[in-house]
């Protein structure tokens, strides 16, 4: 079998090119990662359906207050299961979604461990069929991110093509989900901050039709949201997508905070079992007061878009009210707050899930919320379908940072392009009044809050990221404080350097030593035992150190202001690390950009 390996990759080296293998590569992580979203998605419709119909009663198993208790306890065993599984069965992380791609792009040469090939689906199926208020998106995104980087590893790809094949693997992944390639070709560009080149384009073109042809094949025509635009856009109607836009830029800042403190709160609970049951609990009181809380709440959603509002109340303990337009206001309003708080509370408990479907719920909600409100209100009358459809585009942007995305994302359910203005106003709307507040995506903000995140501008990222301790050179040989320059003139015979740091007996650095100033009396034997490396040192100023928690940035700055060739490196208690040379950081920063480079 290893040969057979070997016999093939040295095939390939002589016959095929890289580029054009990373083509033929494109269909083949196509086809995988489109077979994993169907598969994903099949697996959670089928068991979400048993589960549902044990819960419901429709088989007669339980009724009344135990089919009650029994739906409570949905969420807390799904989370349990998931804990289980990837506490004894995983044995480890499984890394934390999108987040953990976009490290391993920054950071880890794209390379993410095969587990992850199979881990996220396992543990999101556990948990969003028992009610999980969590999407399936960005798990099967993850899992396809993962099937690109290990089939490029695989054939010993160069890291350029495995981080495009990676790229691949989750364009294929969204296109398959929803059978939108242009989507997953724009996610990955957005939200994986690829740059837009000839190079990237094509794979990952090929790699989302093929996903999506794979979905068409197996789960026939009909798509997630399946939706006909009936009632055409006005011109006038364009103020009033526009304060869709900031109420859901006003969505998308609460979903992000709420998920940063009730996620935060979790992570303080040290024991996984008490996060559980915690979160776990919270969540079952939420899905029997609330039951379009419960699972991803694409069923909801589909109800609101085809004018059901009153599936909100089926079930419910207010299903009296339903039918009435200020009931149905306060309903969609508390709904809104309480998904995103569902959604953090599945995450932090120790459920496995993305934000991605939640983004998606929070913006067809807020859409169908703010045209029912300004019908209420005697406005223009808006229609509320088209209102929910240009929210649920406006909220991905305002949570994702990918307006071109949600926006063609969009167009592709409607299945044509007639709310392209509006769905463009009310994104860039959103985009707009968020940024200032936040400028990252709810996948990157942790990322560049740690200096840990790759971006389009490539100078910023690669000082960012390159690291400083690699480039620390350490050959070369010290002199005391002290010494004479006999001592001196030893350590000129076994150094290939020209400086020499001087250093006290307890490792401070002093200063250093210049062979160019002493090559003058470095031949005057008569002067050996006369003058100390003290008299010949230069002591250094705060230009010519840097410490060893600067970054890179802070070290290219130096460069650039002094004009110096070499600085010396120092640790916050001024112990001597080493020197660091313009020469090697500038060879390093090529090589940076030549690999994370698309070109």
């Amino acid at each position: 079998m290893v040969n057979f390996y070997k016999n093939i990759h040295r095939w390939r080296l002589r016959h095929i090119s890289e580029p054009v293998f990373v083509m033929l590569l494109a269909v083949v992580v196509g086809l995988l990662s489109g077979l994993a979203a169907v598969l994903l998605k099949t697996v959670v419709h089928y068991a979400g359906a048993l589960v549902t119909r044990l819960s419901t009663g429709s088989w007669h198993v339980l009724t009344g207050h135990w089919q009650l208790l029994l739906i409570f306890s949905l969420p807390l065993i799904g989370i349990l299961l998931t804990v289980l599984y990837v506490r004894y069965i995983v044995k480890g992380d499984i890394g934390h979604g999108l987040p953990s791609v976009l490290l391993a792009i920054s950071r880890n040469r794209s390379e993410l461990p095969p587990k992850n090939m199979y881990t996220s689906l396992i543990a999101s199926t556990l948990t969003v069929a028992f009610g999980g208020s969590v999407g399936l998106e960005a798990p099967i995104a993850s899992t396809g991110s993962a099937i690109g980087s290990n089939v490029g590893r695989w054939f010993r790809l160069s890291p350029k093509s495995v981080r495009l094949l990676l790229g691949c693997g989750a364009a294929g992944a969204i296109a398959g989900i929803f059978k939108a390639p242009f989507a997953g070709v724009l996610f990955v560009l957005e939200v994986f901050m690829f740059d837009l080149t000839a190079t990237t384009a094509l794979p990952l073109l090929i790699a989302a039709l093929t996903a999506s042809s794979v979905a068409y094949f197996t789960m026939g025509t009909e798509v997630q949201f399946q939706f006909t635009v009936e009632a055409p856009f006005a011109l006038s109607q364009l103020p009033f997508y526009a304060v869709l836009g900031v109420f859901c830029a006003m969505v998308s800042l609460y979903f992000l905070k709420v998920t940063d403190n009730v996620e935060g709160w979790f992570a303080k609970r040290k024991s996984p079992w008490v996060k559980m049951l915690i979160g776990g609990l919270v969540l079952g009181v939420m899905v029997v007061l609330f039951p379009p809380l419960y699972g991803e709440g694409y069923a909801s959603l589909t109800n609101l878009l085809h004018g059901n509002p009153d599936s909100l109340f089926a079930g419910t303990i207010y299903s009296q009210w339903a039918g009435n337009a200020w009931a149905i206001i306060a309903v969609l309003f508390v709904l809104i707050l309480l998904k995103a708080i569902a959604t953090a509370t599945t995450i932090g408990s120790g459920g496995v899930g993305g934000t991605f479907g939640p983004s998606l719920v929070l913006g067809g909600l807020s859409g169908y919320f703010v045209a029912t409100l300004g019908n209420q209100l005697g406005l223009p009358p808006q229609d509320t379908a088209n209102f929910a459809l240009v929210g649920m585009a406006a909220v991905m942007t305002g949570v994702m940072h990918a307006p071109f995305m949600a926006t063609f994302l969009i167009a592709d359910i409607t299945g044509g392009y007639g709310l392209l203005v509006p769905l463009l106003t009310a994104s860039a709307v959103t985009y707009l009044c968020i940024s200032p507040f936040e400028r990252h995506s709810i996948y990157a903000r942790k990322l560049a809050e740690h200096g840990d995140l790759l971006t389009h501008d490539k100078d910023s990222s690669a000082w960012n990221l390159m690291n400083m301790q690699s480039l620390i050179e350490t050959n070369f040989v010290i002199v005391r404080s002290g010494d004479h320059l006999r001592d001196l003139v030893e350590a000129i015979k076994t150094s290939r350097r020209n400086l020499f740091p001087v250093l006290s007996d307890d490792d401070k650095f002093l200063g250093v030593i210049v062979l160019d100033d002493v090559r003058k009396i470095i031949f005057n034997a008569d002067v050996y035992d006369s003058v100390t490396v003290d008299d010949l040192m230069h002591p250094l100023s705060e230009g010519d150190l840097v410490r060893s928690s600067d970054s890179l940035t802070d070290v290219v700055e130096k460069f650039r202001i002094g004009n110096r060739y070499n600085l010396v490196v120092i640790d916050d208690e001024q112990n001597y690390l080493g020197f660091i040379s313009r020469a090697n950081t500038f060879s390093a920063y090529r090589r940076f950009i030549s690999d994370t480079s698309e070109e």
